[in-house]
């Protein structure tokens, strides 16, 4: 960690081809690994449900909804307790501007992008809402074209393309995971799929001023005080849980959100906000590979193409464009 990590970075020098290059294969590789972790989650908050997991615990009764604020909470609260002793307040202060822009990251961002996902599900199901929310890859590269920050190249788009079609397949929309309309639904996963563009969006840029543990500090407050809000803590506390259920939900918070979004956030500081997001979509291609390993579920061959296509369009949008050659990036703040 650099001193002063709460200190807006500058810019640095433009950096040699190689130098670029190797930043953003490793910015491929932490949202890799990021999504990993989310696929390995989805696989245990399944097992979870569906009792094949400490069936004596209890787990199987967490309500989703606790489960989604949990993981938050006791994710602020490691990364506070870590933080505060070691670099204390006043190096992790930031400017009024900055904070609210870490507060709406959090609660338009992270917050609300869990919130929808889950009505979205409960409202349709899964299938509609994974795909929905998986057009986020369109709206982060209308956004940044719009605004003139990337240009519309051909392996951009032909990786959108591939990505979203290819999450279709692997979710069984042309199989047995038929679309379920419904208006609140839909319009749930649509605000999830904003949610989503958003972060991605707004954490490249603010990982360009603040180092991502910082970052995760306050964006994890925000979305937690919003859980507050929406679930006061009292009613988890009457939920009466037992201990192994309580340890699921710690562990579960680690692995779900605190490792996986300071990965993610690595990642974001090396890679255009469009190429993230693309390499995002690798999260339910783990989720399906990982559930056929650890619960004997049987990839079809239709998903076993989409893990291909999804493949695929990482492939066609890390290759370097003249454009990323010679454009100069901000060295990640660490």
């Amino acid at each position: 960690m650099t001193n002063g990590a709460n200190a807006p970075s500058a810019a640095a020098a433009p950096e040699s081809k190689h130098a670029h290059s190797g930043s953003a294969y490793s910015g491929y590789l932490y949202i890799a690994a990021s999504a990993v972790l989310w696929g390995i989650c989805a696989t245990l908050g399944r097992a979870a449900f569906t009792g094949r997991l400490l069936p004596n615990s209890g787990i199987r009764n967490i309500d989703p909804l606790i489960l989604s604020q949990c993981r938050t909470s006791f994710s602020f609260l490691v990364v506070a307790a870590w933080l505060l002793p070691t670099r204390g307040w006043k190096r992790l202060s930031v400017p009024r501007a900055d904070l609210v822009r870490l507060f709406v990251l959090g609660l338009a961002g992270i917050a609300a992008s869990n919130y929808f996902y889950y009505l979205a599900i409960q409202k349709t199901n899964v299938a509609t809402a994974i795909i929905v929310q998986y057009t986020a890859p369109v709206w982060v590269l209308l956004y940044m074209i719009a605004r003139g920050a990337e240009r519309p190249t051909i392996s951009k788009m032909v990786s959108v393309v591939l990505a979203i079609t290819g999450i279709a397949l692997v979710i069984g929309l042309f199989g047995q995971g038929k679309l379920q309309i419904d208006a609140v639904g839909v319009t749930a996963a649509l605000i999830a799929a904003f949610s989503f563009a958003f972060y991605n969006v707004g954490g490249h840029y603010i990982l360009t001023r603040y180092d991502r543990w910082t970052v995760l500090l306050y964006t994890t407050l925000a979305a937690s005080l919003f859980w507050i809000v929406v679930n006061p803590p009292t009613r988890i506390i009457a939920a009466q849980y037992s201990l192994a259920a309580w340890l699921f939900l710690i562990a579960f918070a680690m692995l779900s959100v605190l490792v996986p979004f300071s990965l993610y956030f690595a990642g974001l500081q090396r890679l255009d906000p469009t190429k993230a997001v693309i390499v995002s979509c690798l999260e339910p291609v783990f989720s399906i590979v990982i559930a056929a390993l650890a619960l004997k579920e049987v990839v079809r061959p239709l998903q076993a193409l989409g893990i291909l296509m999804v493949l695929s369009a990482i492939m066609v949008v890390q290759r370097p464009t003249k454009a990323d050659l010679v454009a100069p990036i901000a060295r990640p703040v660490d």
